[in-house]
C-alpha cells in the first residue's frame, strides 16, 4: 500500500480473505496518513521505504530503494499471488520472484507508473468506464485486462455506516454549511500543472461565517500550510480522521483528487472537482450523469444545506477480490 486511498481499497478485501483462511501479508510506504489509517482500521503491515519527494530524482531513488527491500522482504515467503492498487514496485517485484500479480487503479493517465507496473502484472482490473484502447500503450491487451461495474468506492464502502460523533472534536453550528476540501496531489508526477481554484476556493469558503470548511490535508507540509493562512471558517485535523464519515455528514464536498471526488459521489454527496490534470474515464463519467461537477470559479459553489437522504450504491466486494485473485 502505497497511499492512504489504497487501505480503504483493500480493507474489505483482506477481511473476506482472513475470514476464510487465507493468509496475507501487508506492506506499506510511510506516505500521507497510509500508516495512521492502516492503525484506524487495525492492520498491520510492514513499512518498506517512503516517498521520493517532488523530484524525478528522488522518485526514482525512492524506487529503487524500494525495489530492492521488497525484494529481500518477499524472496523466499512463497507467495501464491501479489495484489496492488498502482503499487508498480510490488508488480515488478512478483515479477522477478515468479509471482503472479493483479494491480486495479481507476486513472489511467499515470503514464510512467503504468508503463512499469502494467507491464509487469498478470492482470490489470479497473472501472468499465475507462476505454480499453487508453490502457493498451501500457501494454494491457484483452487476455490481461479485467473491468468491474461502477466505482471502486461503491465496493470498499459497501458495509459502510457514517460514524455521526465524527464532529464532535469540534465545536460546530449545525446551522452553518459543512463543507469538506481535499487539497490537489502536489507531489504527484501525472499532476503537474499548477492549479489555483483550490487556494481561491479555500481563501473564499475561509473568510465565510455561513460556512465551516474541514480541510483534509494529504500532508503535513499541506497541513501546516492551510493553518497558517488562520483562515477564520477553516478546520484542520491533526491526524488522519473518519473522512468517509465526514464526508457522509457535509453538505458539500470540494476536491482536487480523484478519490475523495467519488468516495461523496458513492455517498451520494454533492461534489465539485478542481482537478487541474487530465480528467480520467471514471470522471468524464460521474460528470456526464451529474454526480460530479467541474468546479471553474469558486463563486459558483451551490452554498446550501443538504436536505436529501443519501442515495448509495453499495456493490459486492467479493466481485472486485475474484476479479484480482483471477491473476493466481
Amino acid at each position: 500500500m502505497t497511499a492512504s486511498a489504497h487501505v480503504l481499497v483493500f480493507r474489505p478485501l483482506i477481511q473476506i480473505m482472513r475470514a476464510r483462511g487465507d493468509e496475507v501479508e501487508i506492506t506499506a510506504r510511510e506516505y500521507a496518513q497510509t500508516l495512521q489509517l492502516l492503525e484506524l482500521h487495525g492492520l498491520e503491515a510492514e513499512v518498506i521505504g517512503k516517498h521520493g519527494g517532488r523530484s524525478r530524482t528522488g522518485k526514482a531513488r525512492a524506487l529503487a530503494s524500494r525495489l530492492r527491500a521488497l525484494r529481500r522482504w518477499a524472496k523466499g515467503r512463497n507467495f501464491d499471488v501479489a495484489l496492488a492498487h498502482g503499487s508498480h514496485e510490488l508488480t515488478i517485484t512478483a515479477r522477478r520472484l515468479g509471482v503472479p500479480s493483479s494491480t486495479t487503479f481507476d486513472y489511467e493517465w499515470a503514464w510512467l507508473q503504468h508503463q512499469l507496473g502494467c507491464r509487469a502484472a498478470t492482470k490489470i482490473v479497473v472501472p468499465d468506464a475507462i476505454p480499453p484502447e487508453r490502457l493498451r500503450p501500457y501494454g494491457v491487451d484483452e487476455n490481461k485486462l479485467l473491468q468491474y461495474e461502477g466505482l471502486k468506492e461503491e465496493y470498499y464502502l459497501a458495509d459502510f455506516e457514517p460514524d455521526p460523533s465524527v464532529l464532535d472534536a469540534w465545536e460546530l453550528n449545525p446551522a452553518r454549511v459543512l463543507v469538506v476540501l481535499r487539497p490537489p496531489p502536489d507531489v504527484s508526477l501525472y499532476h503537474r500543472h499548477s492549479n489555483p481554484l483550490f487556494p481561491q476556493t479555500l481563501d473564499l469558503l475561509g473568510s465565510r461565517d455561513d460556512v465551516h470548511a474541514i480541510v483534509i490535508p494529504r500532508t503535513d507540509e499541506q497541513r501546516a500550510f492551510v493553518q497558517q493562512l488562520e483562515l477564520p471558517s477553516v478546520i484542520v485535523p491533526d491526524r488522519a480522521v473518519d473522512a468517509q464519515s465526514l464526508i457522509a455528514s457535509a453538505d458539500l464536498v470540494v476536491s482536487a483528487g480523484g478519490t475523495m471526488n467519488r468516495e461523496a459521489a458513492a455517498l451520494g454527496v454533492p461534489v465539485y472537482t478542481t482537478y487541474g490534470g487530465r480528467l480520467g474515464g471514471v470522471d468524464e463519467a460521474l460528470i456526464r450523469d451529474g454526480r460530479l461537477v467541474p468546479l471553474s470559479d469558486p463563486r459558483a459553489l451551490q452554498l446550501q444545506k443538504r436536505s436529501t437522504d443519501l442515495l448509495r450504491i453499495r456493490r459486492d466486494p467479493h466481485i472486485m477480490l475474484d476479479l484480482l485473485l483471477e491473476a493466481a
